[in-house]
């Protein structure tokens, strides 16, 4: 038996927790005494104790470990040093009495403390016929992680990637994506969160660092926060919990500037509040019949969007645009964190147009292309940086009278040419609208076509094979040339215009006589050159 005595400057506080937190009280004991001074002390049995604990944690664990955490924090019991590598702690030199180990530091990848347990210290061994003073006891923990997953997508439904949908994770996204030049691309980071079970395995962090590569600007950065964070109880993100804003004052959202150089950054922590609700909300759990606490076991998905830039900044071809996210998370009462990396990329490419006259005297700036994807329906429309003799998309239009018409570059650099940049992996007709007087229009379109398809490289933070293109102008094979060291970036192509010209064309029978007239006046001049051409030669 084991007493408990009475400590009359806190009215017994400390033995009153203990006992509630075992389901029992002092009426319990089986027999009070007193001591010399009259202290009361209520005895108990070990067995009655150990089946209190045994019966307070198979009802309620969470609410057991609580109150037994609580009571060992306010109580100060002895500090057992941090297990070893072997994952042991030891303590010698303890006085003799009944003594509650409680474990109040979780091991990295540890989702749940083990129970609370009762040692009666000496204790009888297996035999029952002596005393052990050095006891050995075996607790366990139950292991796991929280998991992270970042995927991406081009955001516009009319490209014929996705659906649009706002509510489902499969709807397009992936760890690889293609987008052109000033398309708005969504991303959804995914994080299924840790156990939480009592105060011991609640998180004191749960963190988000997100890095944008230079070729990616974040829309938050320069205009309204538009971060969204929603709980849901499945891994398919279908039962939804609840949902944060920034507004919620759940979380913040921290941006540092954009450098051209090494792109930019999104910290996403969450705060005081939303902690407390993560650790402790009973909006899923009921605390009175579940072991789970807070947002236990629930899937995070975060969602925001970004631009890619139309400029020199993107990385064009087989490199392409990575984005990586690191969550750091860790556990109350341990000094040490944990941290998840994800990512995934973002691909575009580009073509490279070379205009020639059959004659070399033609005048680009009379020349003029417009570009229809056909793939997802749209005219590519872009801007040119002159100082680079360089082309980059910066929207789509369904009206081709909206197209940007493109003209070869007249003078350096690039002279000649047409060089756009940032068109992703779709097919594409080039129609030239216009070319220099004296020259004939191409009479058959161009098709280009870019196919990116997963190669043998894999991405060892997300483990997905990154994405290898190749090309082909009106069905025949080119290989793609490189740009700034990223290979199968552009698309090589030449067009030459030869001289010509077409006869007048007339209208209906009353201009029959002005059109054989012309044509015999015509006729009668190509008879005279030839002739003299004739006659020069013989001469």
């Amino acid at each position: 038996t084991y007493g408990f005595r009475e400590d009359v400057n806190t009215n017994s506080k400390a033995t009153v927790d203990f006992l509630n937190a075992l389901g029992l009280s002092t009426d319990d004991a089986f027999t009070t005494k007193h001591d010399a001074a009259q202290n009361r002390i209520w005895y108990f049995k070990t067995d009655a104790l150990i089946d209190a604990l045994s019966a307070a944690l198979q009802n309620n664990a969470t609410s057991t470990k609580a109150a037994l955490e609580a009571y060992m924090e306010a109580n100060h019991g002895t500090a057992m040093p941090e297990t070893d590598g072997n994952g042991k702690s030891q303590v010698t030199n303890m006085e003799q009495g009944l003594y509650l180990v409680v474990e109040t530091r979780v091991p990295e990848f540890v989702v749940d403390t083990t129970e609370p347990f009762l040692v009666s210290l000496p204790s009888t061994t297996i035999d029952g016929k002596a005393w052990n003073y050095d006891v050995t006891v075996y607790p366990k923990n139950a292991t796991g992680s929280p998991d992270l997953e970042k995927t991406v997508r081009e955001a516009k439904a009319d490209t014929g990637k996705n659906d649009g949908k706002t509510d489902d994770i499969t709807d397009g996204y992936a760890h690889t994506a293609t987008a052109s030049d000033g398309d708005v691309v969504d991303y959804q980071i995914i994080s299924t969160l840790p156990t939480i079970t009592s105060p011991a395995t609640a998180l004191s962090q749960y963190t988000f660092v997100d890095k944008l590569s230079k070729g990616i600007q974040y829309n938050g950065a320069s205009g309204e926060n538009d971060v969204k964070i929603e709980f849901f109880k499945d891994k398919e993100c279908t039962d939804l919990v609840t949902t944060w804003t920034a507004a919620s004052g759940t979380f913040n959202v921290e941006y540092t500037d954009y450098d051209p150089t090494s792109g930019s950054q999104m910290t996403i922590s969450m705060t005081a509040s939303g902690l407390v609700d993560i650790n402790s909300s009973s909006e899923v759990y009921d605390p009175a019949t579940s072991l789970l606490r807070g947002y236990s076991d629930l899937t995070m998905r975060i969602t925001y969007s970004c631009t890619v830039n139309s400029d020199a900044a993107t990385i064009y071809g087989d490199s392409g645009n990575p984005n990586e996210v690191t969550l750091t998370w860790s556990r109350t009462n341990t000094d040490y964190y944990d941290t998840l990396k994800d990512d995934c990329h973002v691909y575009t490419y580009a073509m490279d147009l070379t205009k020639e006259f059959s004659d070399g005297a033609g005048n680009f700036d009379n020349v003029q292309f417009i570009v229809h994807n056909t793939t997802d329906g749209y005219y590519v429309q872009g801007e040119l940086n002159r100082d680079e003799g360089i082309y980059y998309v910066t929207g789509h239009t369904a009206q081709e009278a909206e197209a940007t018409k493109f003209s070869p570059m007249s003078g350096d650099p690039n002279k000649g040419k047409i060089i756009l940049k940032g068109l992703e992996d779709d097919t594409y007709v080039i129609t030239e609208v216009q070319t220099d007087n004296g020259y004939k229009l191409l009479k058959e379109n161009i098709t280009v076509e870019i196919t990116s398809v997963p190669g043998s490289t894999i991405c060892e933070t997300c483990e997905t094979a990154l994405l290898v293109a190749s090309a082909k102008v009106n069905s025949q094979d080119v290989t793609m040339t490189e740009d700034n060291s990223s290979v199968h970036a552009i698309v090589p192509l030449t067009v030459t215009n030869t001289k010509g010209f077409d006869l007048p064309k007339t209208g209906g029978d009353n201009s029959k006589l002005p059109y054989v007239a012309g044509s015999l006046a015509v006729l009668a001049g190509l008879g005279v050159a030839v002739a003299a051409l004739k006659k020069k030669r013989h001469a």
